[in-house]
């Protein structure tokens, strides 16, 4: 979970950033609002991915991760072809955190041991 959890937020947030832009570009912010906030969130939220990705080992940080698909997600309101980035991101996190759980539970505690082949 501790290698692909980080790779995922890691690419997410490059999307994230670029997401803040369509937001922008097509100003789909509220009236009243000034469409430069669509960057600045963009850029805090691709922050906040990197900023968990590199404490993915603290207890707190696969929860918010989750928290960031949810923030990610409810951007979809201002533009629904964001909804394709949570659908993608959001499995491929969902399968990092789940299926890096159980495969990290099978693993041995102990130190790896060496195997030896045929030819030794």
């Amino acid at each position: 979970m501790q290698k692909l959890a980080p790779i995922v937020l890691g690419f997410e947030s490059i999307v994230v950033f670029l997401a803040g832009l369509t937001i922008f570009g097509l100003k789909t912010l509220p009236e009243g609002i000034p469409q430069w906030w669509g960057i600045v969130g963009g850029v805090v939220v691709g922050l906040a991915c990197i900023a968990i990705a590199g404490m993915i080992t603290k207890p707190w940080a696969i929860p918010a991760g989750w928290v960031i698909q949810a923030i990610i997600a409810l951007s979809a309101i201002l533009v629904p072809a964001i909804l394709m980035v949570v659908l993608v991101f959001g499995g491929m996190w969902g399968y990092a955190t789940i299926m890096g759980a159980r495969l990290d539970a099978r693993r041995p505690a102990g130190p790896a041991t060496e195997t030896q082949t045929e030819s030794e």
